[in-house]
């Protein structure tokens, strides 16, 4: 299995390689990193042009650029990031880093029984960390997408992630900013949505307000989906595709109708879940 990265002390020389002043938290760069407002004097907040599901015209010019390599670099680190996705808003840290995976539990108040999810850039990243056993088709019907698809975990993945289990869940979210910051980064993120435990998910920045003072870097990308609608707060649709031919609805999620009519597009039969 893949080692535990080191990743204590990291953020001024990870910062000073990415191009970015370390400086203390809440300083700006390039006028763009912006001091949250009372009461978290230390959380940082950093917004991305227009509803940041696309990407900008102009990346260098609408920030683009600078948010993912402000994020990367906070990662690389070892820090936990708030992330908008295309389902919710999330928590994201390097899931080579077995300190960054304490704090994600830690900053939820989640039982470390509970697995975390694994973020990629690209169908192809799933091969290196997983034993597929669909058609490839399948997953490229299904990634990107508001899906978690869970497999057998391959020995390219820490073995402090999810210890309990030989499976993982995989996101590729159809999100341009998400998608570009797994590919900048270089490696597995881990993900989870950004709240309490047991408490509402979040649509917007504002509503995880409680968590800020624990997180390192904040990306704002704006309202995602409708607030009004209960379907919005229910998270991605989670899969179980660990049993060769067969799937397994762990949870129903917001793409349960769409998501079942592709696997049984490719004569998957459903199953009762899983234990991941």
């Amino acid at each position: 299995m893949s080692p535990a990265r080191p990743c204590r002390g990291l953020r001024a020389v990870v910062a000073a390689s990415m191009g970015l002043s370390e400086g203390p938290a809440g300083s700006a760069r390039s006028g763009r990193l912006l001091r949250s407002p009372s009461p978290t004097p230390g959380a940082r907040l950093l917004r991305l042009p227009g509803s940041g599901a696309g990407r900008a015209a102009n990346p260098e010019r609408g920030g683009w650029t600078e948010a993912l390599r402000a994020a990367v670099a906070e990662l690389r680190a070892g820090a936990v990031v708030a992330v908008p996705t295309d389902t919710l808003y999330g928590l994201a840290c390097s899931a080579s880093c077995s300190e960054a995976l304490g704090a994600v539990y830690r900053v939820k108040g989640r039982s470390e029984t509970k697995p975390l999810a694994v973020c990629l850039g690209r169908v192809a990243d799933v091969y290196r960390y997983c034993h597929v056993r669909v058609p490839e088709g399948l997953l490229k019907d299904l990634l990107p997408g508001p899906v978690t698809l869970v497999m057998e975990r391959s020995e390219e993945l820490n073995k402090d992630l999810n210890p309990f289990t030989p499976l993982v869940g995989i996101r590729i979210p159809d999100h341009a900013f998400m998608q570009d910051l797994a590919q900048m980064f270089g490696g597995p993120l881990a993900l989870t949505s950004a709240n309490l435990s047991s408490q509402s998910s979040s649509l917007n920045v504002e509503e995880f307000q409680d968590l800020w003072p624990h997180l390192s870097l904040i990306i704002d990308g704006g309202p995602i989906g409708d607030g009004q609608s209960p379907e919005c707060r229910l998270g991605s649709t989670v899969v179980d595709l660990s049993v060769p031919g067969k799937f397994g609805i762990i949870r129903p999620g917001c793409a349960l109708e769409s998501t079942s009519a592709i696997l049984q597009e490719y004569g998957l039969l459903p199953s009762h879940g899983s234990c991941w």
